[in-house]
């Protein structure tokens, strides 16, 4: 059966829906073409229109909305709007408030870390603290004895009556390259081709008993330092190996022309002016004149050591 409007009512819904309005106020007449047809009330059309375009039937039975005497009784279930009034639309959703406690609790997590000097003796970084860098040494470890560190206990006081900030160093080591940055995916590559160039090296014995001052390339630091006398030739070789796998990486090699050397102490900034002359001299003679010198301050190098951050490799020599 088709749809046939009253006289005088134009397409659509009654006045008032929110579906367009036509002239009829509650009803609605339905037949064959040219039929007068039956009322259908305005209620009911719109109930059978939900339903069409929500594709289901309806529940039968609950109250309507329609108010009295506006045209359109009838059940259905609470989407049955009134005839002529205002669609009635469910509330909007509401978003709950998000605790501060919450939005500040990662907070932390985000700040980029501050250098501190005076968390580190004073020493200032030569590369910016970057998150997923590592800070990356490759070196000779020395392994101190008890000799050594008699001697030590004369010079570095003595030093320190020209430079009292000096400070003994914590470990000891003598440095196969510069300090470089590696991106953490980086590290365990970087030591397997450390590792590979290694295995073939042959432990030695070297000395380290000349007496020299040393500061960084920044001039931010100085160092006393024992520099290798004998086993140089063997150390450059180390270094060429060292270099190489740098240079895989595209890493800075290691110094053109380099010194090796054990540093004993260390202050900030640049103090070589106080430490050169007449001071140099002094400690050399110690040195001299130390008992047993030349057997205390020879070693035996038999591993390298790569530092990555707080992570430690050994690759022992053959």
């Amino acid at each position: 059966m088709g749809l046939v409007l009253g006289r005088g009512q134009g397409p659509g819904p009654a006045r008032g829906s929110p579906w367009g309005g036509g002239r009829a106020r509650g009803a609605f007449r339905t037949g064959g073409a040219g039929s007068r047809g039956a009322a259908v009330p305005a209620g009911q059309w719109r109930r059978d229109w939900l339903a069409h375009r929500c594709g289901r039937g309806w529940a039968g039975g609950g109250p309507s909305r329609a108010g009295a005497g506006r045209g359109g009784a009838g059940g259905g279930t609470g989407w049955a709007l009134e005839a002529g009034g205002p669609a009635q639309s469910p509330l909007p959703s509401q978003r709950l408030p998000v605790p501060d406690s919450v939005l500040h609790m990662f907070l932390d997590t985000e700040e980029e870390p501050v250098d501190d000097p005076e968390k580190h003796g004073g020493r200032v970084r030569t590369f910016p603290h970057e998150r997923g860098n590592w800070a990356t040494h490759v070196y000779v470890p020395y392994e101190t004895r008890e000799e050594f560190l008699d001697l030590l206990d004369v010079l570095l006081p003595h030093a320190q009556t020209y430079v009292p900030r000096l400070v003994q160093m914590e470990a000891f080591h003598l440095s196969l390259s510069q300090s470089v940055v590696l991106r953490h995916h980086w590290i365990l590559p970087f030591v397997q081709a450390l590792k590979d160039r290694m295995a073939s090296f042959q432990r030695f014995f070297f000395t380290a008993n000349r007496v020299k001052i040393y500061t960084n390339q920044e001039k931010t630091r100085t160092f006393i330092g024992l520099e290798v006398t004998s086993g140089h030739n063997q150390f450059l070789d180390l270094v060429s190996e060292v270099d190489r796998v740098m240079e895989e990486f595209d890493l800075t090699t290691f110094y053109q022309a380099p010194s090796f050397h054990i540093s004993l102490a260390w202050c900030v900034d640049d103090a070589h002016l106080q430490l050169e002359g007449q001071c140099l001299q002094e400690l050399q003679n110690i040195v001299d004149e130390f008992e047993d010198s030349e057997m205390v301050l020879r070693a035996h190098a038999e591993q390298v050591r790569c530092k990555s951050g707080n992570k430690f490799f050994s690759m022992p020599l053959m």
